[in-house]
Order: structure tokens, then sequence, then C-alpha cells
């Protein structure tokens, strides 16, 4: 299911969630036309800064940056693995920023995207082939939003075609169950790659992130919850009128 938006405003500017999506954008584009302005091309750069599992475990000490540079950088033969990050950061990163805070924001982000990045290295410890891209860390913001507000209305592109009929191209559906649906179905495919030669999505990445996510909230989440947000209520296409209030708000 792909999610488009949410129904829930923030109550300050998530301004670390806007750094990290500017930085990813800038990090990408830096990447894409390296060989314009560096004269390297992008294959070689992903090659020297993605995180490599084998010269990780060679040399962890040595190629610990790559935990991190591998983290803003994305596939750069296309623009969908960089729009697909940003749109997932851009719809749930917002209000768990605002409701943990800007600095315990930045310590879940990345205390997620370097569980993820551990974990991946460690079930394939052998591989050759960098990872790269956010998807680690955005998993473990959506393991943070799914706890803060289960219950969210969430609009997502309606994914059974038949359905189109009775309910239109959109539906909106509680947050809970579109995270479960996004864990469990990257678990499932993770145990499927395990042993594969070939690249691929880094699904244990995700696994990691979200449990790393889910972990750290619990950590730095405020002694305050919030409540008073509009709660999923039924199955729905999403009204004509929330509709417009939501593209206003964007």
């Amino acid at each position: 299911m792909l999610p488009l938006r949410d129904e829930l405003p923030t109550r300050r500017v998530p301004i670390v969630n806007y750094l990290l999506i500017a930085t990813n954008i800038l990090a990408f584009l830096a990447l894409k036309f390296s060989v314009f302005w560096a004269g390297v091309a992008p294959t070689r750069v992903v090659l020297g800064y993605g995180l490599v599992p084998a010269r990780f475990w060679s040399d962890p000490s040595g190629d610990a940056i790559t935990v991190l540079t591998s983290m803003f950088m994305h596939d750069p033969t296309g623009w969908g693995h960089l729009a697909g990050n940003m749109l997932f950061l851009w719809i749930f990163g917002d209000n768990v920023e605002d409701a943990i805070g800007s600095f315990r924001y930045v310590f879940l982000y990345f205390g997620a995207g370097l569980l993820a990045a551990l974990i991946q290295a460690a079930v394939l410890p052998g591989s050759l082939i960098p990872m790269v891209g956010a998807s680690g860390a955005i998993s473990g913001v959506l393991a943070a939003y799914g706890l803060l507000y289960p219950r969210s209305p969430i609009t997502v592109l309606n994914p059974v075609l038949p359905l189109w009929l009775f309910f239109g191209p959109l539906l909106v559906l509680p947050a809970w169950l579109i995270i479960a649906e996004y864990f469990v179905g990257n678990l499932f495919r993770g145990v499927l790659t395990i042993g594969a030669r070939e690249g691929g999505v880094a699904f244990f990445a995700h696994v990691g992130g979200f449990v790393g996510g889910a972990l750290l909230l619990r950590v730095l989440r405020p002694n305050r919850n919030r409540d008073d947000y509009d709660k999923w209520s039924g199955w729905r296409s999403p009204p004509r009128a929330r509709r417009i209030q939501v593209q206003r708000r964007w």
C-alpha cells in the first residue's frame, strides 16, 4: 500500500525533518551529477561511500563512516528510490518529531539507521554489494509513528483495482494497518532473500530500522501523550472537504 498523506497537523515546525529531506535531496543530486562536477561516475561514488558488508567487517573502524554516508545516498540510476523514501519521511516524520521533540528525533532517526545498517550487514556479512538509502532510518520513523498514532487516518492508493468502482482510487486506512503491512512484508521478503547473491532491496535493513525505532521510542519518548487527534473510524474513501483542507496545508 502506497501512503499519500496523513491528516494529523503538527503543533510546531518540524525543522529537523525538513533538513533531513533537504539533505537527502542535495546528496542525491550531488551523487547523480558527480561525473559533471567531480569527473567521477556515480557508481564509483556509491561503491566508495555505500556500506559494503564484506569491506565493513574486514575493517569496522576504517569503514565506519560509510554507515553514515550510505544513509544519505540513493540509487543514482533513477528517481524512484529517493522519491519513495522522501514521501514516507514527509508524511510520517513531521508528526514523530512533533511528538518527541527535535533533539530526540535526531537520535531516533540516526539510531534506527545505524541499527538497520548493522543488521543488514550481519545477515549478509560476505556481500560485496554496496547498501545505500535512508529507508532503514525511515523504517524507524514508521515504527514510532505507528506506536504514537496507531489510529491516525492515512490516505493510500487503493491497491485493489476492482474496489475502485466502490471506493475510488483512494482509501483511508488506520496507520497501524499500513505500518504493520510494511513490517510484515519486509520481514517475509527479507527471509526469502537470505543467501541471494544478487543486489536488490535491503529488506533486513528495513526490519532492523523498524525494530530500532520501536525500541528507541520507549527511551526517547517524553512523559506526555498526545491524544487530541482525529482517529480512523471506519473504511471509507477520503471525504472531499477533508481532501481540500489537506491539499491547502501541503
